[in-house]
């Protein structure tokens, strides 16, 4: 899957996309993953040039925006590029600062869980396949194709969830596994605390009355991770 570059008459809406995921995903992690999704935000809002895809300026520059000393900006940008946010293009030389480039495809991936936080739309908006014909502010993602059924509870629930509603199984019912069905209980397995988290507290009557839908003699779910 790859991403085309926010250019062109509708480059704006596809720019707040980007920076709207970004900022949703900040809101549910630690402070220090806010802090460091808040400093990447600023580079780009100030410094990056979406049309080249080219974030130019030295470390001292970034220690003067961030108001942190140049050993917090190394140690920094050494951590956005180990998880693949950022790619060095060019090497700093002498008089020269570093080229850096944004990998748009990498921070949306690892920004999904957070998108229904802002709202269906923007799901909807950012989960649009390669067949389908994406209007020019989309940023297309590919979706999650529907579950195939091997006569589970948890199987036959799914496909149901996709059916009604394939942008919210694609972020939060495809990553849930189920780990036992027992004592007229159904237990499923988040892949992150915050990810059982939010579906506890968001989503649980949902996937409760799916739940009932195929099985009625469930009475209990449990989500854990």
């Amino acid at each position: 899957m790859q991403l085309a570059r926010p250019i062109g008459r509708e480059a704006a809406s596809r720019k707040y996309d980007i920076l709207s995921a970004m900022m949703a995903y900040a809101f549910t992690q630690n402070p220090m993953g806010q802090k460091q999704v808040l400093r990447l935000m600023a580079l780009i809002t100030t410094r990056y040039n979406w049309q080249r895809d080219e974030l130019a300026i030295g470390q001292n520059e970034i220690a003067r925006l961030w108001g942190v000393d140049p050993r917090t900006v190394k140690r920094e940008m050494a951590r956005l590029r180990s998880r693949s946010w950022l790619r060095l293009k060019k090497q700093g030389t002498r008089g020269r600062v570093s080229i850096y480039g944004l990998d748009l495809t990498r921070i949306l991936e690892d920004t999904r869980a957070a998108w229904p936080n802002i709202g269906p739309d923007f799901v909807e908006r950012l989960t649009i396949g390669d067949d389908q014909a994406a209007p020019s502010n989309v940023v297309p993602i590919r979706p999650v194709p529907a579950p195939r059924s091997n006569g589970t509870l948890w199987a036959q629930v799914q496909g149901n969830l996709h059916a009604n509603d394939p942008a919210s199984y694609a972020a939060w019912f495809e990553p849930l596994k189920e780990v036992s069905v027992e004592a007229s209980c159904l237990t499923l397995a988040a892949p992150t605390r915050f990810h059982a988290s939010y579906v506890e507290g968001q989503l649980k009557t949902r996937l409760m009355a799916a739940v009932i839908s195929v099985d009625p003699a469930i009475r209990t779910l449990r989500i854990i991770y």
